[in-house]
């Protein structure tokens, strides 16, 4: 059994999102994702519109998706890979390199994003406020 674990925001779900976690999935058995915390995106100068227990239950949802669980901190993702018996750590391209530390515990592998969709263009383009979240 291969266990592949991912990291993100995954504010105003889109084909984007859908697409890299199903190639997530592809490479191994069984793929955990930490979705980020509104107080870690706090920390991180970032807001949601939607918030972390709507953004949980979307991502959980997902028939590619077998774990969800709450990425609360920069440093936790040693800890993750080590509890969880990660054996491949996936991120998106934009991050090339940031991770490459973690090889020392698994695979590190990092994703071309789908082009033409993320959620800050989405917020762009709908006008959406990032200071005050939806209620879900």
């Amino acid at each position: 059994m291969k266990t592949v674990i991912t990291y993100g925001t995954f504010d105003l779900f889109h084909v984007g999102h859908l697409r890299i976690l199903t190639r997530a999935k592809a490479l191994g058995n069984r793929l955990i994702v930490a979705v980020s915390t509104d107080e870690f995106n706090f920390v991180k100068g970032k807001s949601s519109v939607i918030p972390y227990a709507s953004r949980a239950e979307i991502v959980a949802g997902l028939s590619c998706v077998d774990q969800v669980i709450p990425e609360e901190n920069w440093d936790q993702k040693i800890s993750d890979i080590k509890n969880w018996s990660v054996d491949v750590f996936v991120m998106g391209h934009d991050w090339d390199g940031k991770f490459d530390y973690l090889s020392d515990y698994c695979e590190v592998t990092y994703l071309d994003r789908t082009s033409g969709v993320s959620s800050t263009m989405i917020k762009r383009t709908v006008g959406a406020s990032s200071s005050s979240a939806i209620g879900f």
